[in-house]
């Protein structure tokens, strides 16, 4: 039922993109203050679309608590490149299939979004968009994922699940955007990425426009 919808975004993701002015909406005001270093690493991320109830969901996961910055925050499935990866969509693929136990074989690949580089752990992130036909069966890595989180499109794209909360980080004290669907809190790069991705999904389909 989503396949013109699909088609669509697929269209979409060829051209010209919202890129840099779409991220910075949902930026921390503190992330100016993490300098960038000369050995940038790169990672892959999926955001993966599919139909549950009727609705299309994306999957989200809730990072286990570790000695870094991004413990226990809600992200994107991924991780970092390897040699062995023939480009950045394998490893956002590979990374997804170690993570969340998805089938790489079963994701339709539509496109990419905007690079984003990542200060304070010195990744540039390659956002890959793509979706399973039906609902997928996940299965956690216990060792880099708390839990799989879904968040329906719909709430994603609500108004009053994008608003602001304070963080600190170290000595650090701040204010930083957040999108927050059943009270639970995306931000920082996160959040970035996604702003771009709701900015592209607003402008292919006037149901989506809450």
């Amino acid at each position: 039922m989503f396949t013109d919808f699909f088609e669509n975004l697929k269209k979409e993701l060829k051209k010209d993109l919202p890129g840099e002015k779409a991220q910075i909406k949902m930026a921390p005001g503190v992330r100016h203050q993490f300098e960038s270093k000369n050995d940038i690493r790169t990672a892959g991320v999926l955001i993966l679309l599919y139909p549950k109830k009727d609705e299309l969901h994306i999957a989200f996961i809730q990072r286990t608590e570790y000695n870094g910055p991004h413990s226990g925050q809600i992200s994107f499935p991924g991780g970092k490149s390897e040699v062995t990866d023939q480009d950045i969509i394998n490893t956002a693929l590979r990374e997804s299939n170690e993570e969340i136990g998805i089938n790489p074989d079963k994701v339709n690949v539509l496109g990419q979004l905007t690079p984003l580089h990542i200060p304070v752990s010195n990744f540039i992130v390659y956002p890959i968009v793509g979706m399973y036909d039906t609902t997928p069966s996940f299965k956690a890595d216990p060792h880099e994922v708390k839990e799989v989180i879904s968040f329906t499109l719909r709430d994603l794209l609500n108004p009053a699940n994008c608003t602001s909360k304070e963080f600190k980080y170290g000595d650090l004290s701040f204010i930083a955007p957040i999108y927050n669907p059943n009270n639970i809190i995306i931000w920082g790069a996160t959040a970035m990425i996604l702003s771009e991705f709701l900015e592209i999904i607003k402008t292919i389909d006037s149901k989506f426009q809450v």
